[in-house]
């Protein structure tokens, strides 16, 4: 009897350790639907709530579907907004981390700081889009290769152009106003090559740092009266705030030229810009390749924005009786005759 009953608990142990050893290993790799298609379970960190961290999730996840990596078929999303609050970006980070999902996606350069730092110790890959400089934000070496499991797409600005755009627009003015947050890499990164730049167009740039979302109302207001016309970056507390700098602006009849088309949707005059929704899409095909293992983050390349393009909005600029040039408006990719805000939509 007693040789029975131990016989029976080496069975047990056995079975139990081979049950263990398969669900370790289930952890590592992604579950099957079915039996035979895998699907996956991915973490998107956004950093601020406004148009175009909107449409970086919004192309992602389109690229992941031409992929077929598709959301409630075979991939479960986690979303998570930081609002623009960089202690809870590193939360987030740090519960994905904890969920042990297969891919950390990042909006904006805080929130891929912060994955970046959470999966530092894991096999997390991290895949980041909307960071303007992975150089100054520690992502990549001065080689441009990735310090670790994380690549992406990189927005950064094309400064010589926008300043282009404003010098036909203004040909009287001569000092830039630009608003950006002092704890944002890729704004203080954006700013040296704006004051980099400026002299060569002939302007020169009025800078306010701030360091909360409270204080952009006041660098406004104090900017108006010293500067011709305002520059937007893709700060995102900044572009968080956006309607409050307008208001200001508008007011003093002072032009807002814009980063990106949601800002000239939202009332800027005009921008040289990226499309969000494309800068997605190629990072969510770039996440789907390193999901099914044909390529790793850590050996994929980042990717910058394609070129941009002019956006303009006329009623913008006839809000602050600014006349738009017919040339200006026949060279647009886009023009809107309308302000559209997130209020109003």
């Amino acid at each position: 009897m007693k040789r029975r009953v131990v016989a029976i608990l080496t069975t047990v142990a056995i079975l139990a350790a081979f049950t263990a050893g398969c669900g370790n290993q289930g952890i590592q790799e992604a579950k099957t639907v079915n039996g035979d298609e895998k699907s996956y379970t991915i973490g998107i960190s956004q950093f601020a709530e406004h148009g175009s961290l909107d449409n970086c999730r919004e192309g992602f996840l389109k690229g992941l579907e031409e992929e077929g990596i598709v959301e409630g078929e075979n991939l479960k999303v986690i979303y998570d907004n930081a609002q623009t609050d960089t202690g809870t970006a590193s939360t987030i980070a740090e519960g994905f981390v904890s969920q042990n999902v297969d891919l950390i996606c990042a909006i904006a350069t805080p929130c891929a700081m912060s994955a970046y730092n959470a999966c530092m110790e894991t096999e997390i890959p991290v895949v980041y889009t909307a960071v303007s400089d992975p150089a100054e934000a520690g992502l990549v070496d001065e080689n441009g290769n990735s310090v670790g499991n994380i690549t992406g797409s990189s927005d950064i600005l094309p400064v010589e152009a926008q300043l282009t755009m404003i010098r036909g627009l203004l040909p009287e003015a001569r000092k830039i106003g630009v608003i950006y947050t002092t704890s944002e890499a890729n704004s203080i990164s954006t700013i040296a090559t704006y004051k980099e730049l400026a002299g060569k167009y002939g302007f020169e740039i009025v800078d306010s740092g701030i360091t909360a979302p409270s204080e952009v109302e006041l660098a406004a207001a104090d900017l108006v009266t010293k500067v011709d016309c305002i520059t937007n970056l893709t700060d995102n507390t900044v572009v968080d705030a956006l309607q409050t700098v307008l208001a200001i602006a508008n007011e003093k009849k002072i032009p807002v030229f814009g980063s990106e088309i949601e800002q000239v949707k939202s009332g800027c005059v005009a921008s040289m810009g990226i499309e969000y929704v494309e800068l997605g899409r190629q990072t969510g095909v770039m996440a789907a390749k390193i999901l099914k293992g044909e390529a790793t983050a850590k050996e994929t390349p980042f990717l910058t924005a394609s070129e941009a393009e002019l956006y303009v909005n006329t009623a913008a600029a006839e809000q602050i009786g600014m006349e738009l040039k017919e040339d200006t408006i026949k060279d647009a990719a886009e023009t809107f005759t309308e302000i559209v805000t997130e209020e109003s939509r």
